[in-house]
């Protein structure tokens, strides 16, 4: 396994077993870390590497060869303290890309002070992402940041039959519609002379409060 272009995935709970097969089946090789033996026996065959082993001990994750990796998942969600530790380790190792699963608001503060770069809380960001969609008209939304939100919808009335650069979404709604699909088609970037349709699919790019509100004009 090339370590450069691999991902350690340590916990292969739903939700690093879930990331480990979503890496694998985008083609990056994984190394599977668990302490649980009939989890690792459950995903022999399904990543590059599997094993048992307790990443809270520095000699264990070095025997693995953990350091050389550039990008660790510490996906351990029932053991708070266990996935403290190992962040904090793999950070004493110098590992350029962590990620850690937080289960709670002051888990995430924690591995944040620890100076982990990338916290993940999947339970509140899915709580967040199901909210938006189910009061709103929105078929998808991402949130990527603290102000800034990608959403899949259909468009406004307002804007339809009209060429973009004339319809003022910007100036309008401080939204940008970056790009649109209808049915039959694929997804094309949308320009100042692009006229949407009432059957079209569009993506909407903006401040969460911005394309929420713009979601909900018909």
């Amino acid at each position: 396994m090339a370590e450069e272009d691999a991902v350690v995935v340590i916990g292969l709970g739903r939700f690093g077993s879930s990331l480990a097969i979503e890496l694998m089946a985008s083609g990056t090789e994984v190394l599977g870390i668990d302490a649980d033996e009939d989890i690792v026996q459950a995903h022999n065959g399904l990543l590059t590497h599997v094993v048992r082993a307790d990443s809270t001990k520095e000699e264990t994750l070095r025997q693995l060869s953990v350091p050389d990796f550039s990008s660790v998942v510490v996906a351990i969600g029932g053991d708070i303290q266990a996935n403290i530790l190992t962040a904090s380790l793999l950070l004493k190792m110098g590992i350029p890309n962590i990620w850690a699963k937080a289960v709670s608001e002051p888990h995430g503060k924690i591995l944040e002070q620890l100076g982990v770069a990338h916290v993940v809380r999947p339970e509140k960001e899915m709580g967040k992402r199901v909210a938006h969609l189910v009061r709103g008209v929105m078929q998808d939304y991402i949130e990527i940041g603290d102000n800034f939100a990608l959403v899949k919808m259909t468009p406004p009335r307002e804007i339809i039959g009209v060429p973009l650069g004339e319809a003022g979404v910007r100036a309008t709604h401080s939204v940008t519609v970056t790009a649109f699909t209808r049915p039959g088609s694929g997804w094309t970037y949308t320009t100042v002379d692009t006229v949407l349709e009432a059957g079209d699919t569009i993506l909407v790019a903006g401040e969460p409060k911005r394309v929420e509100a713009f979601s909900l004009l018909r």
